[in-house]
């Protein structure tokens, strides 16, 4: 090795990354569910790398619904569409965005990080708009698109509360004026707060959803690492989710502890959330999960996971915290990459999917074989998750692990239907009951 010029030494390491890793020695079900198994975890300099190489869909390919489903695009030709939002009148809003242009963490890794990022097809620039979607003769297909917003800085949540319209950027929360039916905002958004977004801002997603009386948003905010190995200061503020205060700006933690939280939904009176957990511990570790969030809880990151179990990796260490951790209501699976979240509460689709949530699992790249790419239905009974996940929309990864889309936001529209951004296909899905 000491004679190899450095790039030829960075093309061996490459190719030796694709080509090792540890194989998962149990099957995705064990990671999943309200008492998952959790193995002895396992680490090594050189990670676990299994991405599945974007290629899109085929002419007149579609994912595959469940049993009693069906499933079509209701928009196609968008340009990463990664979050949905639909609004009173019906029209469905869309977040066109990516990571926001900017410095990496630096070092090999962070390298590699980027060309396999790039290999799944998530390192195209960011669109940095919102687009709207209009069906207005109701047939399943939106035949109106225009430029809702533009100009924005890596978008991703969005909430009306009122005619008040909000979009969490990477670095800010801004409230823009909004008229019922109109198809573009031109005015200029107003600043709420400031987000975290320090270099390399590497979870850069900000999720946000209003209190039913409309007084709060929570806004989720991801780590800046995957267990704080550029120190916890780099932190501050981050791996939790904010609470913002509408009336006068206030904000404060309202929860933390939580790697890389993304979907928010309310189930009654209680919010909900979905979790990235770390990675580098093996490829059955660590579920990523779906979990009850309430004021002042802290849910272990980054030294332990999934309750008390420590992450030897971080140093020092936190007892006093570790015991105050909270373990997740239900695993979603390891590496799954939880990201949208939805009750089902319209009458369109079978009654079975009343009340329970909906997630979409974006897919793995720190496991083999793969997990996730699919969307599953988690049920509830007497308002807490229970079984197993069920498959809704699967088919988004074929034989040669080659990814023809990855679910991202999920929204259910104002006919019942459930909708489905993937950001690898550039399409929105929409599922029904089948006819």
């Amino acid at each position: 090795m000491s004679n190899m010029t450095p790039y030829l030494w960075v093309v061996a390491l490459s190719v030796g990354l694709s080509a090792c890793g540890d194989m998962a020695t149990l099957a995705p079900e064990a990671g999943m569910g309200t008492k998952p198994t959790l193995p002895p975890p396992k680490t090594s300099w050189i990670p676990t790398v299994h991405v599945a190489d974007a290629r899109g869909w085929l002419d007149g390919n579609k994912p595959q619904p469940a049993s009693g489903l069906a499933v079509k695009a209701f928009a196609q030709g968008l340009e990463h569409p990664r979050w949905l939002y639909v609004l009173p009148n019906g029209d469905v809003l869309v977040a066109e965005t990516n990571a926001p242009a900017g410095k990496s963490s630096g070092g090999v890794r962070a390298w590699f990080t980027g060309l396999f990022m790039k290999r799944a097809g998530a390192s195209v620039p960011s669109p940095d708009r919102i687009t709207l979607l209009r069906d207005a003769d109701r047939d399943g297909v939106a035949e109106t698109r225009t430029v809702f917003l533009q100009g924005l800085h890596s978008p991703f949540g969005m909430a009306l509360v009122g005619n008040d319209f909000y979009v969490a950027n990477t670095d800010a929360v801004l409230r823009f004026p909004y008229r019922a039916g109109q198809t573009e905002i031109r005015e200029a958004g107003t600043k709420i707060v400031d987000l975290p977004a320090n270099e390399p801002n590497y979870h850069w997603a900000r999720n946000l959803i209003a209190s039913s009386d409309g007084k709060r948003l929570y806004v989720t905010i991801g780590s800046n690492s995957n267990f704080a190995e550029h120190g916890i200061a780099s932190e501050q503020g981050r791996a939790a989710i904010m609470e913002i205060m509408l009336n006068s700006g206030q904000h404060q933690t309202f929860v933390s502890g939580l790697r890389n939280a993304n979907g928010l939904a309310w189930h009654g009176d209680t919010l909900w959330t979905v979790v990235n957990e770390r990675d580098e511990l093996g490829s059955d570790l660590v579920p990523d999960y779906l979990t009850s969030v309430r004021r002042g809880g802290f849910y272990g990151w980054p030294y332990s996971y999934y309750g008390a179990h420590v992450d030897d990796r971080v140093q020092p260490q936190r007892p006093d915290l570790v015991a105050q951790a909270t373990v997740p209501d239900y695993a979603l699976g390891a590496h799954s990459a939880a990201l949208g979240l939805t009750f089902y509460d319209g009458k369109l689709l079978p009654r079975r999917y009343m009340e329970g949530a909906f997630v979409a699992l974006h897919g793995s790249w720190n496991r083999k074989p793969l997990s996730g790419y699919k969307v599953v239905f988690v049920p509830f009974a007497g308002g807490k998750p229970t079984g197993m996940p069920e498959d809704v929309l699967t088919g988004f990864v074929n034989e040669k692990d080659e990814a023809y889309g990855r679910p991202v936001g999920l929204a259910v529209d104002s006919a019942g239907a459930l909708l489905v951004a993937d950001d690898v296909g550039n399409k929105v899905w929409r599922i029904t009951p089948a006819s």
